[in-house]
């Protein structure tokens, strides 16, 4: 790694510690509105309860993204951003009825060895 991009990332690694301990406030803040949620799940044509196990959340989850009382985070915020703008992406992908059972939490992920495939 170049010196300049591995300072760079020191720099952004070191800011975030500074965040997470509230000594400095984040120059972006994600959010994705309760309302946007369900126009996602509504473009897609899916039910609460279809659109949950495409994105791998509970319905219950899913029902508090969309009434306001919670906020999706993470991979899922990631995923619902992704679903925004392409839903045919999402629809896409391989649901836990197109893998196949290998006890992970996880239905997308395929635990065949990559030689199997």
């Amino acid at each position: 790694m170049k010196q300049a991009a591995f300072r760079e990332l020191l720099q952004s690694v070191k800011q975030a510690g500074q965040i997470r301990r509230g000594e400095r406030k984040p120059s972006r803040v994600a959010t994705f509105r309760p309302e946007a949620v369900k126009a996602v799940r509504r473009r897609l044509g899916q039910t609460q309860e279809q659109f949950a196990l495409m994105i791998g959340v509970s319905v219950a989850t899913l029902r508090n993204w969309e009434q306001g009382r919670r906020h999706p985070e993470g991979p899922a915020l990631a995923l619902l951003r992704v679903a925004a703008k392409n839903p045919r992406a999402v629809a896409a992908a391989p649901s836990s009825r197109s893998s196949p059972d290998c006890g992970m939490t996880r239905p997308s992920i395929s635990c065949r060895p990559s030689h199997m495939t």
